[in-house]
């Protein structure tokens, strides 16, 4: 899998990792915030816990993507942006430690304040903090970029922005936002927001402007450029953060290099080959089988395994509810029992990971078996009459004997097919009231892996009388297919952290019914599951926390929209010898904020 998608794209090792959630909020300027009690490191920390402060700088560092690219603007809807410009050419005012659920220490803020309500934030910024023209970072550009971002750019702003009821500059280097009711994650959010240069962007569109070189205050720039093929980032000399404790040990290389190939075979085929440094699979079979090219042999490559602590997120075959096939729970109960899990896992994966048995599976997150209990129980029982059968009498997944047949499940989806009005004519099809049963699965091109789960599935489908059509399409048109929600049946893949918020109202909310570019492909409308969310982003004990997200996890895992596959508790990645990490790793593993961020370049072996 390519490693574009981890970016659009968690359990806790102990219940020590879980947050507290206790304490006053900040009452006075402070130089880090957390979503619940205090921040792990104190004032005056010298780097963070999973990077080397002493690492080299220098060397270069290679990665292959599969698809292609045809923008330099990550912020909009429009186009499919470059890998690394959003990460490593921007900042944004508090940088997020991989280590703790959800803590932000200051980086163009010198510190933040909020009141015991989080009906404010006030971010106050280092007065060196410049970009890389030269030009200081200004509240102006503050102000200038939050409102745009939230008025024209990609509705994954938008949903906290119409919570903002006012932004302000309220000294020379202050800025305040206000919200129209308390919020206790909005202030971390406003704290985590790119800022760019208003300069740079006047008498331009914002929306539509794909070509534009950003200019940011990072410690990178954007090198060469060879559109849809690669992208160069060169670390700027003249970074104005790199003594900053928080990137102490982080952005050592002088340069990150993002190549762009067909799919992902070629993608894992050029890492072969030299042509890249890295790689991460996603395959434990393929981990054990593929790695005995001549590089591994002799050592010039290193196989690494990073445990991580994220609960599992849902991967696997998304049903558009958009559709009326597939609005009928039945139906999608039927079509989950269809998949047989333990032929295909043992197939492609060697039976070696573990199925994905809720969103937040591998975490105290996760929702638990059998009947709901408890404040879980409480949280649900007003909404029982709108509520799929199972959430909260309980919910599992089907499972089969292995067998390629898997008799018993596909007796249990025809039994559910016809309940809900289909049956098998004359011809061999599935239909109900002389329609045909057919829906198209969307996949991207290149993405072997899920080709070969799809073959499968489709082949069990047969026996059902159900005939889809499978389109396989480039980077591109999937990405413009599945924003409008042009499809009935996709490829899906959600990660979920440790501290879910605001963005599950993007995720799984009404709004994205009808509004594109939401990640709510499924097209659910479920005011139990907002209830929820709402009871979540109000919690104020870890108690109340916990039993709002196993709720909502219930919800989402009782409504059958996803047909899911595994998850892995290991991040596997392979990579040259000279390239170097710490041996302390974060919360998150392998994780957007470990490679390449603390990894480093060097000849000497270690």
């Amino acid at each position: 899998m390519s490693r574009s998608v981890i970016f659009r794209g968690l359990a806790t090792l102990a219940l020590g990792l879980a947050p507290v959630f206790t304490g006053p909020a900040q009452a006075e300027p402070q130089p880090a915030i957390a979503m619940y009690g205090q921040p792990a490191l104190p004032p005056g920390f010298t780097h963070l816990p999973y990077a080397n402060p002493d690492a080299p700088k220098g060397g270069e560092i290679r990665f292959g993507v599969a698809g292609m690219f045809d923008s330099l603007n990550p912020w909009i809807l429009n186009g499919r942006p470059a890998e690394g410009i959003a990460r490593y050419v921007t900042e944004s005012l508090m940088g997020r430690s991989m280590d703790e659920p959800f803590t932000l220490y200051g980086l163009l803020a010198q510190s933040v304040e909020t009141d015991e309500a989080r009906s404010w934030v006030e971010f106050t910024l280092r007065p060196e903090a410049k970009f890389s023209d030269g030009n200081p970072v200004t509240v102006e550009d503050v102000i200038w970029s939050y409102e745009t971002l939230g008025t024209q750019g990609h509705p994954r702003y938008r949903n906290a922005w119409s919570k903002v009821a006012k932004i302000e500059q309220t000294g020379p280097r202050k800025v305040r936002i206000t919200f129209k009711e308390p919020d206790r994650e909005l202030a971390l959010i406003m704290g985590m927001r790119p800022v760019l240069e208003k300069k740079q962007w006047e008498g331009k569109d914002f929306a539509s402007t794909t070509d534009l070189t950003p200019i940011g205050s990072g410690p990178y720039v954007v090198g060469t450029v060879d559109p849809g093929k690669y992208i160069e980032l060169k670390r700027n000399p003249d970074y104005w953060g790199r003594d900053l404790a928080f990137n102490k040990g982080q952005n050592n290389f002088d340069t990150i290099r993002y190549d762009y190939f067909g799919d992902g075979g070629v993608v894992f085929e050029a890492f072969k080959g030299g042509e890249t440094d890295s790689y991460i699979e996603w395959n434990a079979a393929d981990w054990g089988r593929n790695y005995d090219f001549p590089a591994v042999k002799s050592g010039a490559v290193v196989k690494s395994e990073i445990q991580n602590g994220r609960p599992s997120g849902i991967k696997g075959l998304v049903m558009n509810t958009r559709n009326p096939i597939f609005a009928d729970w039945r139906v999608r109960q039927a079509l989950i029992d269809a998949f047989n899990f333990e032929f295909i896992n043992t197939t492609i994966n060697g039976g070696q990971e573990p199925r994905i048995t809720s969103y937040f599976s591998n975490s105290e997150l996760g929702m638990h078996p059998g009947p709901a209990e408890g404040k879980v129980r409480a949280l649900l029982e007003p909404y029982k009459d709108q509520l799929p059968p199972g959430t909260i009498e309980g919910y599992s997944l089907p499972k089969s004997d292995g067998g390629v047949r898997n008799r018993k499940n596909m007796r249990d989806a025809a039994k559910l097919l016809e309940e809900a009005g289909w049956s098998v004519a004359e011809d061999g099809v599935l239909k109900k009231d002389g329609t045909p049963f057919t829906f198209e699965i969307v996949l991207q091109q290149g993405a072997a892996e899920t080709q070969s789960i799809v073959d499968i599935y489709v082949e069990a489908l047969k026996k059902l009388g159900i005939f889809p059509k499978v389109t396989v399409i480039d980077d591109a048109q999937y990405s413009q297919r599945t924003n409008s929600y042009d499809f009935d049946m996709a490829w899906y893949w959600r990660a979920l952290s440790l501290s879910p918020g605001n963005e599950q109202m993007l995720y799984w909310g009404s709004k994205g019914v009808k509004e594109p570019g939401s990640r709510n492909w499924m097209g659910m409308n479920s005011p139990a599951a907002e209830a929820m969310i709402d009871t979540m982003l109000n919690a104020r004990s870890h108690e109340d926390f916990v039993a709002a997200t196993r709720a909502l996890d219930r919800i989402l895992t009782a409504g059958r929209y996803v047909i899911p596959i595994w998850y892995s508790p290991v991040d596997r990645i392979a990579h040259i010898k000279q390239l170097h990490f710490p041996k302390r790793t974060p919360l998150y593993g392998a994780w957007p904020g470990f490679q390449p961020d603390v990894w480093w370049y060097d000849e000497a072996e270690k």
